[in-house]
């Protein structure tokens, strides 16, 4: 931790709290053991660390069952992203191996050293045959279902890159969006689906709801394709579709310029809209997770998408760099995302909130903006209504109704509790650190202790402070006096 960082967590105490508590409380549902596990896996498992370290530890905490599954799939959807992603690669030769790359996955031995030197994960690549020999030990249904999503998506990547070659827009249409976003996330969501529900850790049901599957992944990716579009301007790549920005905007280099701010931040609130849409179906699909595991592995990722959504609307530095949400929320999250639905439910009611209250009449999007947050607002009541009826009923009988208090007003002033709490824990710390280094460099130093407390024991027994100032110091000179003057 840099200086900068220890001053910005003396500023919010708050969130250096959430970061000890999920250091320090959060203990997973299962935890993976390396030591029972082949070379082959371990490797696999250090790539999925080095691609992504947030999925890998919620994969890594899965149910037994399918954990290796998911992180296999996770590699082999990361592996073909890495040759989609590549521009030094002949178009020609990346459209063959996208739509070969689910044949590939079942070749033994199979690498691939054709990526570009400054390729991020082209190592994964070069020993993906590692990837293959455990895939290749998964149970065969789960195979089946990879082997689907890969081929499906490795289709739907090919489309898009001749289109872009062929000098087309890649996303025209807000149609095109969708489309775009379903081969690349849409279709994630719905193998991960499929492999919750065969191993028995989800509802069955959900297979059959393809709208809510894929509002899982598409919600992920379209909060992402926000955040990161200047990290894609200067990429020289763009996502948002033409339908949308040529609305404020004649040309689409004309949002990163400052005399456009303002319809530069109306195009983002439309980009917002259409990934808030997904917002009800994905806490609607959460409620089909029986296992707490899965449940952790696809609530965290929403809720960090509902948060980045809320940071992101209109907020004009998003076309200045790429903008992230604080490690210390990031940890509050994860602690609140980890207990239950309601819990998960809570964390989309308060960021839903902070997009209402950034919302503003002048922008075309206003209403529509509202209508989608009172949406989701809405959705969460009827799961988990905010007024308990026999409470309420109890106090009419009792004389009345009885006006509560805010519990927002309530959970602040718990908090400011809770702050002060720990301010003072954070001051009687640094006063008896600071005291402990006094002390040490004393006693480097050579201080006499023994003296001190003779002196001490003196005063308390002899009543030395009844005794005339200079017989006390004769005493003392008569005590100590070595003879060396």
């Amino acid at each position: 931790m840099g200086v900068s960082d220890a001053i910005y967590y003396i500023l919010h105490i708050r969130e250096l709290k959430s970061i000890v508590q999920w250091k320090t409380w959060h203990n997973p549902v299962h935890q993976r053991d390396p030591e029972k596990e082949p070379v082959s896996l371990r490797i696999c498992f250090d790539f999925l660390d080095k691609t992504s370290r947030s999925f890998s530890a919620v994969i890594q905490e899965l149910h037994p069952e399918l954990l290796v599954p998911i992180a296999l799939f996770y590699l082999i959807l990361r592996g073909l992203d890495t040759i989609e992603d590549d521009m030094t690669i002949p178009l020609e030769k990346k459209n063959t191996l996208l739509r070969e790359f689910h044949k590939i996955t079942e070749k033994e031995g199979w690498s691939f050293n054709g990526n570009g030197p400054d390729e991020k994960d082209r190592e994964l690549l070069v020993q993906f045959h590692y990837v293959i020999e455990e895939y290749r030990k998964i149970k065969p249904v789960y195979r089946e279902i990879v082997n689907d999503i890969t081929r499906q998506m490795g289709d739907g990547m090919a489309e898009y890159c001749t289109r872009a070659a062929e000098g087309k827009s890649g996303v025209d249409t807000v149609k095109d969006f969708d489309m775009y976003c379903y081969y690349v996330a849409g279709l994630v969501g719905k193998g991960l689906t499929q492999l919750f529900v065969e191993s028995g850790l989800a509802n069955p049901a959900l297979r059959e709801r393809e709208q809510l599957q894929t509002s899982m992944g598409l919600f992920l990716q379209k909060t992402n394709i926000i955040r990161d579009v200047r990290e894609d301007w200067d990429d020289k790549r763009r996502f948002w579709p033409r339908e949308i920005w040529s609305k404020y905007v004649e040309d689409f280099d004309d949002l990163f310029k400052l005399e456009n701010t303002e319809a530069a931040l109306n195009c983002s609130s439309d980009m917002v809209l259409h990934s808030l849409n997904h917002a009800d179906d994905c806490l609607f699909y959460l409620a089909g997770l029986k296992e707490q595991s899965v449940f952790n592995f696809a609530a965290i990722p929403q809720a960090m998408a509902i948060a980045t959504l809320a940071l992101v609307f209109r907020n004009p530095q998003i076309y200045k760099k790429n903008i992230k949400i604080t490690k210390g929320e990031a940890c509050q999250i994860m602690l609140d995302s980890t207990q239950n639905l309601q819990k998960v439910c809570e964390v989309f009611r308060k960021f839903v909130r902070q997009i209402h209250r950034k919302n503003t009449p002048k922008d075309p999007n206003f209403l529509k903006i509202s209508i989608a947050c009172g949406k989701v607002e809405q959705f969460i009541e009827s799961i988990f209504p905010s007024q308990d009826a026999k409470a309420l009923q109890r106090a009419i009988d009792a004389g009345g109704t009885k006006k509560e208090e805010d519990p927002k007003t309530i959970q602040e002033r718990k908090e400011a509790k809770e702050d002060i709490k720990y301010m003072l824990i954070a001051v009687m710390g640094t006063l008896i650190f600071l005291s402990s280094v006094m002390v040490g460099i004393a006693y480097l130093a050579g201080a006499r202790w023994d003296i001190a407390y003779n002196d001490m024991k003196h005063e308390i027994t002899q009543g030395m402070f009844n005794q005339p100032a200079s017989t006390t110091a004769q005493t003392l000179a008569d005590k100590y006096d070595r003879g060396e003057l």
